[in-house]
């Protein structure tokens, strides 16, 4: 059922962006009278799903799901036509066109994907607000879960308060300048510390096998006991804190394993709090020093129990504009510098560069509007930047010989266009044959 709800979200998504996308070129090729052959989302080899002919255009829906297309009359595209080429230009064609209508129909795609991700942007703010941790509430520092962390120099407790020049103001900046980090300024028992990151560390987490983070410290929130643990008849109920073990204070739940490892097959006593009561109940620790309990919280929790500052934040429509807008440009900002660094072979984050695969992973395996929107509204930008390249057969490289165009006066040649097309194909193959190379990588050795 999980795998079933994080597909579905993927392909809802991914249908979305295609469409949305197309019909930015779709639109102004329409107003400026430029005949639109086909229309599809995903791609139609050998045969379609289901296609339509109305008016002069064919809409249908491809089999392959790796993206979608519009066809238009009188442009070298990825149906390479060559006959349509070699015959004389016809009114309603692309090529006939002025360059600056040719323009704006090239643009139209991109434009769509950025207008769309302020649009959602905007709506999450005034329909979901925002929320974040207070950096001033975290007194007993972060939880560190991927060991390469560790081997870095960080410790589970240190607290974070500056990467580079950036104050954490907010649990939220950590992931926020982490991508470009290179001193972390922290405070481990009571005394300031710097740490430094070597220039590959980006490539070194893409790589290790453990894909956790930096996060807030939890306490530990009964879930659910396990159905082989030996404590499944015991008096536990969801949303118990376990506070003490063995009459020892608790805080949180990363201190269990440590305080459990020397009491392996014995029977302990443990401190709930349920329902601002305390109780005390009697747990075995199996022989690998596990109780058979899955955790569980949220930042709700983290409020309920004084653990955390959580900061609510809601928006008017007209404050939600301005708040959509700023999140867009930052998104926009983040996502750039992300490609800035991917491509500086130092860094090695082109090791983590990942295709269909990676972006199937980051949606939820539980639904979540909120989560699908934010996602949604991130990809429309990662798909806009990206067809933004100046690559022969992405949008980009159609603006690029666009501007040429209109700058020197001169039109490249249909010859030219057509192996500059096979080009930047060849091109756009060895980038997604990399990408998902690299998540067959990942899914077999890590």
């Amino acid at each position: 059922m999980e795998f079933v709800i994080k597909i579905s979200q993927f392909l809802l998504s991914l249908s979305l962006l295609i469409v949305l996308h197309e019909l930015g070129h779709f639109i102004p090729a329409k107003l400026f009278k430029t005949r639109v052959e086909k229309f599809y989302l995903f791609f139609d080899v050998k045969y379609s799903l289901f296609k339509k002919k109305i008016g002069e255009t064919v809409y249908g829906i491809g089999w392959l799901p790796l993206g979608g297309y519009v066809k238009i009359s009188g442009m070298i595209d990825e149906s390479m036509d060559k006959e349509q080429m070699a015959e004389e230009p016809k009114p309603w064609e692309f090529r006939s066109k002025p360059s600056w209508q040719r323009l704006i129909i090239m643009l139209g795609g991109v434009t769509v994907n950025f207008i769309l991700a302020a649009i959602i942007y905007i709506f999450m703010a005034y329909g979901y607000g925002d929320a974040d941790i207070s950096a001033d509430s975290v007194k007993d520092g972060y939880m560190i879960t991927n060991p390469l962390l560790e081997e870095f120099g960080l410790e589970t407790g240190d607290n974070i308060v500056a990467i580079n020049a950036n104050k954490i103001v907010n649990y939220s900046d950590i992931k926020k300048y982490f991508l470009e980090a290179q001193t972390i300024s922290i405070i481990r028992a009571g005394e300031p510390k710097e740490i430094e990151l070597p220039s590959d560390f980006l490539g070194r987490l893409s790589e290790s096998k453990v894909k956790g983070f930096i996060e807030l410290r939890y306490p530990f929130i009964v879930g659910k006991v396990a159905d082989v643990s030996a404590n499944l008849g015991a008096n536990l109920k969801k949303g118990d804190v376990i506070t003490s073990i063995n009459d020892q204070p608790i805080k949180y739940f990363d201190e269990f394993a440590d305080r459990l490892e020397g009491l392996k097959g014995q029977m302990i006593s443990i401190t709930l709090l349920r329902d601002g009561s305390n109780l005390e109940v009697e747990l075995k620790v199996d022989k690998n020093g596990k109780l058979g309990i899955f955790p569980t919280g949220n930042w709700s929790d983290l409020e309920r129990l004084n653990y955390y500052n959580v900061i609510r934040k809601e928006y008017s429509f007209g404050e939600s504009v301005a708040v959509g807008l700023s999140t867009f440009a930052g998104q926009m900002s983040s996502y750039w510098k992300q490609l800035q660094l991917i491509f500086s072979p130092s860094t090695g984050a082109y090791k983590g560069v990942g295709g269909f695969k990676a972006i199937f992973d980051i949606f939820p395996n539980t639904w979540s509007w909120e989560a699908f929107w934010g996602i949604t509204a991130f990809l429309s930008i990662m798909l806009g930047v990206l067809n933004l390249l100046p690559i022969p057969a992405l949008d980009g490289g159609h603006v690029m010989f666009l501007l040429y165009e209109m700058i020197s006066g001169r039109k490249p040649g249909d010859k030219f266009m057509e192996y500059a097309q096979i080009a930047g194909f060849f091109i756009i193959i060895a980038l997604a044959l990399f990408a998902n190379g690299n998540d067959i990588f990942k899914a077999i050795f890590n």
